[in-house]
């Protein structure tokens, strides 16, 4: 990871006025309670998800984890299930589109 020094002289380089008392107080700020909860629901997510087979969508993962008696808005699943990379299982035929043969001619 880059030192606070190095990033209060690029910042400063382009032209942004920061303390270098600013940048040690970011660095050595303590979490914030919603960054915490976001961790802990991320976990609570991944396993209800993998749980169900990996089927599982947003409403689902967020009914699931009502009936388990965890409260949580249905946004309030959706971003961390966008930030592991979780999806559910769509229903229908997948799309096939002509794929081109480059060495063939082509129409007038």
């Amino acid at each position: 990871m880059f030192g606070v020094e190095p990033i209060c002289r690029v910042l400063t380089g382009h032209g942004l006025k920061i303390a270098t008392s600013t940048c040690y107080a970011a660095k050595n700020r303590t979490p914030s309670a919603r960054s915490v909860r976001d961790a802990e629901l991320k976990t609570q997510i991944s396993r209800v998800h993998t749980d169900n087979f990996s089927v599982y969508g947003v409403r689902k993962v967020w009914r699931q984890l009502h009936r388990q008696g965890i409260p949580v808005a249905r946004c309030t699943v959706a971003q961390p299930m966008r930030d592991l990379g979780l999806e559910g299982a769509r229903r229908g035929k997948k799309i096939r589109t002509t794929i081109r043969d480059d060495g063939q001619e082509r129409a007038g």
